[in-house]
């Protein structure tokens, strides 16, 4: 597995990071295998969040890695704080600390490497999230500092407070939810792809060195439930991943995760599964690399046009 800087920190992580949000489905022995699966494959990277089950999936792997015996030094963890769910966005000094406070309770660590706001706040005010990160960072009990779901221009005003590098970016990418590839490309027209829904975040992102972590690489884009894999709106697509995984000896998964790390903004996906099998499989894409003509030809596949 390469490993990847992190934005503007001294963090070298894995390229493809675990993502544990469905991690409270399982036990604490199979969580133990899970993680010591990723671990073996090379991942040293897992993403967690304060709302993910609950508070559940943090908890179990917490107790599953304390179970392993693993330094804690040896891997990255990071979690996300800012949604009450169903009721409100939160990005108060108060309850960021406080959710900290509770995830490193549940993960049985004294820091996390990186803390992310999951989703903005409409009520932001900065002055409150830069308070938040300073007490966190001389506290020690969080190390870096980043955001999710966030567009330029709401990284720019808290980038005017905080004073901390954000590194990070966790966005929905995937070869079926592309508007950030699109933008990009359709400049200037009347075409969807022309709106800057995203503001250009992946040319803002390599402009100030801000690591993409592309979250649900697998799932269907434009609102359809589900995996894109077999799924009847994209024929096309998965007539070319299964040629192409076939190829070159790979699961289908791996050439989806390719098709990201080609880009070369230098992103590390979000896996989510809790299979081990697929954990391996996944990993595989490493191994391989897809050509500029092949990056394309996945592109088109799932239904898009070149202007």
């Amino acid at each position: 597995m390469n490993k990847i800087s992190i934005g503007q920190s001294e963090l070298m992580a894995s390229q493809i990071s675990l993502g544990i949000m469905r991690m409270n489905a399982l036990s604490v022995e199979e969580a133990k295998t899970v993680i010591e699966t990723a671990i073996s494959e090379g991942i040293d990277h897992f993403d967690h969040a304060d709302i993910y089950g609950k508070g559940a999936s943090e908890t179990i792997f917490g107790q599953a890695f304390k179970k392993l015996g693993i330094s804690r030094d040896s891997v990255i963890l990071q979690t996300k704080t800012g949604i009450v769910p169903g009721i409100m966005y939160d990005f108060s000094k108060e309850h960021i600390i406080q959710s900290v406070e509770e995830s490193l309770t549940r993960l049985q660590t004294d820091y996390v490497d990186t803390l992310l706001l999951h989703r903005p706040d409409a009520l932001i005010e900065p002055e409150e999230v830069a308070e938040a990160f300073d007490e966190l960072e001389k506290s020690g009990k969080v190390r870096t500092f980043g955001v999710s779901n966030h567009n330029p221009l709401q990284i720019e005003l808290l980038k005017k407070f905080v004073n901390q590098p954000l590194i990070i970016n966790q966005l929905q990418l995937s070869l079926t939810h592309t508007p950030m590839i699109d933008a990009g490309l359709n400049v200037n027209r009347t075409e969807a792809g022309s709106v800057l829904h995203e503001g250009q975040l992946i040319d803002y992102s390599r402009i100030n060195d801000m690591t993409i972590q592309p979250w649900s690489p697998f799932q269907s884009g434009n609102g359809k439930k589900g995996l894109f894999f077999d799924h009847p709106d994209y024929l096309e697509l998965n007539k070319v991943v299964n040629e192409m995984a076939k190829e070159k000896g790979v699961a289908r998964e791996a050439i989806a995760i390719a098709w990201l790390l080609r880009h070369p903004a230098k992103m590390q996906p979000i896996v989510g599964t809790m299979n081990p099998d697929r954990i391996k499989a996944i990993t595989k894409t490493t191994e391989i690399s897809l050509s500029r003509e092949e990056w394309y030809k996945l592109y088109l596949s799932g239904g898009k046009m070149l202007p």
